[in-house]
Formats: C-alpha cells, sequence, structure tokens
C-alpha cells in the first residue's frame, strides 16, 4: 500500500504546499487544511469545509446531537462524505476498501476493485427493498481517500453511480473538500468531528427562542438539512 501510494506521488507534479515536503505535494484534491489549496465557496463544518455550487442540497447526518456525515443531492446523484483519523504514517484504505467488501457480499450483494479517479475503489450493488417491491439492488460506488493522518471515505450512488458525466460532478466535490483533521491525537477510524455551519447554529438557537416566546415557527433555508 505504501509503495502504491509513492508512486502516486512520484507521478503527480509538486506544487508549494505550506508545511510538507515537494515529494508530499498533492495536485488535487481532497486537501488537508495545511496544502495550499485553491479558493472557492466552501461550508465549514468543522472537520470538513465542502464545496457547493448551484443546484446543490445538502442534508447533515446527525447521531443525536452531532453530525456524523453529509450528503450531497445533485439533481439524480447523492455523495455520501465521512472523515476519519489514520495511523501518521501509513493508509487505512486497503484494509477498509477489504472489509466494505465482504459486507456488501455477506449481506447478498456484490463487490469488485475498480481504477478509478482517486485511485482502487469498490463497485458495488448493495441490496434494496422497497415498501410492497421485491429485493433489487442498488449500484454504489465506495471511494477512500488517504490523507495526512486522515482518511475520507465517499459514497456514490444514483445516476452518478453508472453514469460518467453524472459522476464529474460528484468527483470535482470530493476533490474541492478540505479536511481539517486537528493536532489533537485521535485513534485510527474515529469520526473527525463536524459542525453545523455558523449560519444553521444561529438559525436553530433562533427557532429554539421563537419557540419558547411562542412565535411563528422557524421555516429552515433550503441549502441544509438534517437527517437522523
Amino acid at each position: 500500500m505504501l509503495r502504491r501510494r509513492q508512486r502516486a506521488e512520484e507521478e503527480t507534479a509538486p506544487v508549494v504546499v505550506r508545511g510538507e515536503s515537494p515529494a508530499q505535494a498533492r495536485r488535487t484534491g481532497p486537501w488537508d487544511a495545511a496544502d495550499d489549496y485553491p479558493e472557492a465557496e466552501r461550508v465549514d463544518l468543522g472537520g470538513l469545509r465542502l464545496p457547493v455550487g448551484p443546484g446543490f442540497e445538502i442534508q447533515l447526518s446527525m447521531a443525536g446531537d452531532q453530525v456524523d456525515g453529509v450528503i450531497v443531492l445533485v439533481e439524480e446523484s447523492a455523495l455520501q462524505v465521512n472523515a476519519f483519523a489514520a495511523p501518521k504514517r501509513s493508509g487505512i484504505w486497503d484494509e477498509v476498501r477489504a472489509e466494505l467488501a465482504r459486507e456488501v457480499v455477506a449481506a447478498g450483494g456484490s463487490a469488485e476493485d475498480r481504477d478509478g479517479p482517486f485511485g482502487p475503489e469498490v463497485a458495488a450493488e448493495v441490496p434494496t427493498q422497497g415498501q410492497g417491491q421485491a429485493q433489487g439492488r442498488q449500484p454504489v460506488r465506495y471511494v477512500g481517500v488517504d490523507g495526512p493522518r486522515w482518511f475520507l471515505r465517499a459514497v456514490i450512488s444514483g445516476r452518478a453511480a453508472v453514469d460518467p458525466e453524472a459522476a464529474r460532478v460528484l468527483e470535482d466535490v470530493v476533490r474541492g473538500i478540505v479536511v481539517v483533521r486537528g493536532d489533537e491525537p485521535m485513534p485510527p477510524r474515529e469520526a473527525i468531528q463536524l459542525r453545523l455551519p455558523t449560519e444553521a447554529r444561529q438559525a436553530m438557537e433562533e427557532q429554539q427562542g421563537a419557540r419558547q416566546e411562542d412565535l411563528r415557527p422557524f421555516e429552515r433555508g433550503p441549502e441544509i438539512s438534517e437527517i437522523r
């Protein structure tokens, strides 16, 4: 795995990156917070800075009061993103990829390794069953990127899982992500903490205040929603 990452870095032209030697520099994202990454419109979610574009709907997956993931919806496609801590000197995608494939097959689906724009990925068909319908299969792509002390997992589903043109939109989202790992010690695979954007937190506080004062219920904006 380490040799594979070294080859990929050797084939990539180095750029100037804050705090990294040229051999470690990356020419494309997802980016580390210490990188000299290009400016773009991004939503600040704490551990992730997520690029946004026209027609995007962003949903925050909640576990209790904590944000544990992000879902980007674009037309008939979806991108789910999670970030985790990883060892300092090695990545975990090879291991995670094998585990994902075993889980999909054990659940009655199919999975195989393929080369994608970010390196090896899992092309899978996962079992689905709608209400009153026979069980079927849904195509899904599992993408992983090993960064400096972090690991980013992206799940592409819907039309983008099979249509390269639709996939490019979501792949560009992955390329534009900035991971804010932080310096605190974290065990491998622990989720990097996310938070609601400032505007959403303020809106929720206003909503709570309005309820306490028995005012008109707050109407959430269209850009960001929560799912639990």
